[in-house]
């Protein structure tokens, strides 16, 4: 195939115009053209007057050859199917056990699972339609799971987000992750949308056919699974502990846990697992009618069907050299209630496919180093969210309702008594006060001189009736796993092998998923397919 750069289409042009656009483009007659398909979508709205889409397209023609010779936007389509890597030959012993079934966990096991090794799947949390009520139940005020709920689950932290796709590694593996979500039910969109994204509501019927795909391959998943031990011999894994009680037999085990797994961490500090600390971000959600961010972002074109909801997304450096940002931006969305422990509160965003709630949130993060701790203990990242939620869950009430305060008086060093314009769409609630009683003044300082500085990047940002609800604590892991670059085993323990967001390695949905894939390969590397 060849691939064919800057094929335009105005707003008011349908994507069904694309092989009209190709013809004129090549100079060929219809049936000179034997195929086509959208590899990349982007938009182009730098002129104030115009906003186009801009597409890249994979082509089959006849005589491609000639085609090639004439056009500089022309050239050879790169190959980027996934390639599978050659099986090992030594006998698997037991079956290879994957611990979490997040986007590493998941897509671990279905590539283990379609070569043949039969992987069981040990997930904590409860299946994604189980988790789903026990969220709504806390969500309306009632009690806390601390083993099903918006962290702990199938599909991981991820089902209940934005389910957003974006991913800056540049990695062959990319291709087949989307792939597999498209088979799974995801929208065909996201194999090539400038910003891809499926949504909580069409995630948990993924994840779910994700499953099915595993056990019917022969695989094995578990819910209620929680790993509470591991069997180490002579540095090498040959076990692990589930629920206290059961001892499954394996040698190859997917540690993807995911960034909330605080007792996990805990376990496997204790069983020698070499743990450093990690940098990482906190802050709070940040609420705007979408309105707002639509007008800003596309002007005179806000609110066209063929853009939807806007997204953004802004950085600031701080004098001191602090790092500001927002994260995991969810347009026409909700900020959720977010904790995995009890007497905590931890915010986080979520939008549904459509992207037609009325608010557009994101987390609004300042960076934290390693020296902010306050220790030197692998696990004091840990204890430092813990701080901060907890004094947000005080601050909030004691029963999960979430601290926030309108930014005017937030800027202007003044506690909140009232909500005003933008609704809060957190639940169980929010309570207006002073967001400095449960965030670190090096925090709030670094934020007071961001805000400004972003205002001037996307009009309306500060604006002085933009909600704050705090606190965000979990936008990565505190701690990364060691592991060795080659084998992709912990430093200490052979035949572990730490990945993911909660092993310190990943930072989203797709980059998490390709590295579960790579420490499949790993082992379908050493072994032969089980018979």
């Amino acid at each position: 195939m060849i691939r064919i750069n800057e094929i335009k289409l105005s707003l008011d042009e349908n994507i069904d115009k694309i092989p009209e656009k190709i013809r004129k483009k090549l100079r060929l007659k219809p049936e000179e053209i034997l195929k086509y398909q959208i590899f990349r979508e982007s938009i182009d709205a730098r002129k104030r007057d115009q906003i186009n889409l801009v597409y890249t397209v994979d082509v089959e023609v006849k005589n491609e050859g000639k085609i090639l010779e004439k056009d500089r936007d022309v050239s050879k389509s790169p190959d980027f199917r996934y390639k599978d890597v050659t099986h090992g030959v030594k006998a698997l012993g037991h079956r290879p056990v994957v611990i979490g079934t997040g986007p590493a966990g998941l897509f671990a096991g279905v590539l283990l699972a379609q070569r043949g090794y039969k992987p069981i799947l040990l997930e904590r949390g409860q299946d994604v339609d189980t988790r789903t009520e026990d969220v709504k139940t806390f969500w309306q005020g009632k009690e806390l799971n601390p083993e099903s709920n918006v962290q702990f689950g199938e599909g991981g932290a991820g089902t209940f987000s934005d389910g957003k796709l974006t991913t800056r590694i540049k990695d062959i593996r990319v291709r087949k992750v989307l792939d597999e979500l498209v088979d799974a039910g995801a929208p065909e969109e996201i194999l090539y949308s400038y910003k891809p994204h499926i949504g909580t509501d069409i995630l948990k019927t993924v994840v779910r056919n994700l499953r099915n795909t595993i056990i019917g391959l022969g695989g094995e998943v578990r819910f209620g699974s929680k790993v509470t031990g591991l069997y180490i011999e002579k540095d090498g894994i040959v076990g692990v502990q589930v629920n206290g009680l059961e001892r499954i037999e394996t040698n190859e085990v997917i540690l993807a846990i995911g960034h909330s797994a605080r007792d996990t961490y805990e376990m496997l500090y204790t069983s020698g697992v070499k743990i450093r600390q990690k940098p990482f971000s906190i802050g709070v959600r940040i609420e705007h009618p979408q309105k707002i961010i639509d007008q800003s972002q596309y002007k005179a074109f806000a609110e066209h069907p063929r853009l939807g909801a806007a997204d953004y997304r802004l950085t600031y450096q701080t004098k001191n050299g602090r790092a500001v940002y927002t994260f995991c931006m969810c347009p026409g969305g909700m900020v959720v209630a977010a904790a995995s422990e009890k007497n905590m509160v931890v915010t986080n965003g979520m939008s549904e496919y459509a992207r037609d709630q009325e608010n557009a949130n994101s987390a609004l993060l300042v960076q934290v180093n390693t020296e902010d701790f306050g220790g030197d203990h692998p696990l004091a990242g840990v204890n430092f969210q813990r701080k901060w939620e907890e004094a947000a869950f005080a601050l909030g009430g004691k029963d999960y309702h979430a601290p926030c305060q309108l930014m005017g008086d937030f800027l202007n060093d003044k506690p909140s008594t009232k909500i005003g314009n933008v609704k809060p769409s957190y639940l169980p609630g929010v309570v207006p006060t002073d967001l400095r009683k449960c965030l670190p003044d090096f925090v709030i300082e670094a934020m007071q001189e961001a805000l400004p500085a972003l205002d001037k990047k996307l009009k309306g940002f500060a604006m002085a009736d933009a909600l704050m609800t705090g606190v965000e604590t979990r936008s990565s892991a505190p701690i990364r796993i060691e592991r060795d670059e080659e084998t992709l085993e912990s430093l200490t323990v052979k035949g572990l092998y730490p990945v993911g967001e909660g092993g310190g390695y990943a930072g989203g949905i797709v980059s998490a998923a390709v590295d579960g894939i790579k420490a499949a390969e790993k082992i379908i590397g050493k072994y032969r397919p089980i018979r």
